[in-house]
């Protein structure tokens, strides 16, 4: 056969990751407050890009909005002397002087107030002082309560070496050998140091830590002291063998729990920990009419940007060179990409949420009993779109309820078969429902994880031993034995 060079025509489809693609992508995954820093970048980056600030017309949207109307036209004093009526207060002519007059109500010049002669002490709250971290307010104890030199070395050098929850892993016998001074120093400004505010600091573990408490408390007695010391037997609730080895009843027993659960065992850690975020969602539903449910998005987590193109028509004539010109049109292509990729999102995360919507729809009537199995092939084969696009629509995505607020993931759960072919149930719901079990079982007749599963089967859930352990452990329950021990002794 003769080898020779040829023309073959063929044809193929395949798909190119484009940047603007990839933007696209990486937007529709990304929470309200990521997509709201991406758009503030592009807003510094890009000159055609800017905020869309129109307001939307209200009910005095046909009122002027002039701040200085024209005012009615005051006479001046020679009209005023020649009529016969006097004028009003608010008709006082123009040229009239008051240099003679005091307003005992305005301040004098020079005594303080407001530049604007309001009342309003809103600012108040800004001159008050910035609060202080653990390290600050701890600094302050350490110069007010320690005179000497060396022991405010030793507790500087205690407080560098603190972890964020208040421990202090570090022997003193390696501080001393460290700083170049006796043990006994550095253990007796560790001991003070342990009643600073606040007390429990500048522990080596969580025994050490409970029992600083307690003393400041005057708590700490030998009963406590033999719970601290069997600390690993209240974590299994062995609440017996703890009555044994502290040799109290069960009445003191549960009150000498309580005293140790009003305590901070970590006490560093709350000092520094900023409040948490609140979770702004991205979609709104509420009831409307005709007994349905409307969703909308929320306009707060909506950025709202539009590409200047009067700008853009200026910059365009005015530039000279080819490089000018291919800047300004990429720098346009990619506003026009930006705000059509905004667009795209939101009516892809509200055509997803109106499906979770329409099919939980018992869930929002009757409760969590009622929400019902739930894939991202479900949404995806009805709103026409792909499961993996489905499934960044519903990350990092939340939808504000009349029953809470809720993450969209919430809603996709595993189906659990029914018994003798019945309807499949939510894994949420039979989660929901062991919890119901649990706490309502009376101390005498504590339901062990096989006498569960018959009291689901005779509700028409088939559903495993292994299933509901699992079920089990993830919502934190005991086992059947620590139960039982736990609902022994009346906490």
């Amino acid at each position: 056969m003769a080898l020779g060079p040829r023309l073959d025509l063929r044809q193929s489809q395949q798909l190119v990751m484009t940047p603007q693609l990839r933007q696209a992508i990486k937007l529709l995954q990304s929470s309200n407050l990521e997509v709201a820093a991406f758009v503030e970048e592009e807003l510094e980056r890009n000159p055609l890009l800017e905020r869309d600030e129109r307001a939307e017309p209200g009910p005095d949207a046909g009122r002027s909005t002039d701040p200085l109307p024209a005012a009615p036209a005051n006479p001046d004093a020679a009209e005023a002397a020649r009529s016969d009526a006097l004028p009003a207060e608010d008709a006082a002519p123009l040229d009239a002087e008051w240099d003679n007059v005091y307003d005992p109500g305005t301040p004098p010049m020079g005594s303080g107030g407001r530049a604007d002669f309001e009342d309003d002490l809103s600012g108040v709250e800004a001159l008050a002082a910035p609060e202080k971290n653990l390290r600050e307010h701890i600094g302050e104890q350490i110069r007010l309560t320690f005179a000497s030199a060396e022991e405010r070395m030793i507790a500087a050098n205690l407080l560098a070496l603190l972890d964020p929850a208040g421990r202090l892993n570090v022997p003193a016998a390696t501080i001393a050998a460290a700083l170049g001074c006796a043990e006994a120093a550095v253990e007796s400004v560790r001991q003070r140091m342990q009643r600073f505010d606040p007390v429990g600091m500048f522990c080596a573990d969580l025994r050490e830590c409970l029992m600083v408490q307690l003393k400041e408390r005057d708590r700490y007695d030998p009963a406590m002291a033999a719970l601290l010391d069997n600390l690993e037997m209240l974590a299994r609730r062995d609440l017996r063998g703890l009555q044994a080895a502290c040799g109290v009843d069960a009445e003191d027993l549960a009150d000498m729990i309580a005293e140790l659960r009003r305590l901070d065992p970590k006490p560093g850690a709350s000092f520094d920990a900023p409040p948490a975020p609140a979770l702004v969602p991205d979609v709104i539903m509420r009831r409307g009419p005709g007994d349905g449910w409307v969703v909308e998005l929320n306009p707060e987590t909506l950025p709202r940007v539009l590409v200047n193109r009067g700008f853009h028509a200026r910059a365009l004539v005015g530039a000279r060179t080819r490089e000018e010109k291919a800047w300004v049109a990429e720098r346009f292509q990619t506003a026009s990409w930006l705000v059509k990729s905004l667009e795209q999102r939101a009516n892809t995360i509200l055509k997803v949420a109106a499906e979770i919507v329409r099919r939980q729809d018992g869930f929002f009537r009757h409760g969590v009993a009622h929400l019902k199995p739930l894939i991202l092939r479900d949404v995806a084969e009805e709103v026409g779109m792909h499961e993996s696009t489905v499934s960044r629509v519903t990350s990092n995505k939340a939808i504000a309820t009349p029953r809470g607020t809720f993450e969209l993931k919430y809603f996709f759960t595993t189906a659990i078969a029914g018994t003798a072919g019945g309807e499949a149930v939510s894994a949420e719901a039979v989660r929901h429902r062991i919890k119901a079990l649990v706490d309502a079982e009376s101390p005498d007749a504590i339901l062990s994880d096989d006498a569960i599963v018959e009291r689901l089967r005779a509700e028409g859930v088939d559903i495993a031993r292994r299933t509901v352990a699992k079920y089990r452990d993830a919502l934190r329950i005991p086992s059947s034995v620590q139960r039982k021990r736990e609902k022994a002794v009346p906490a």
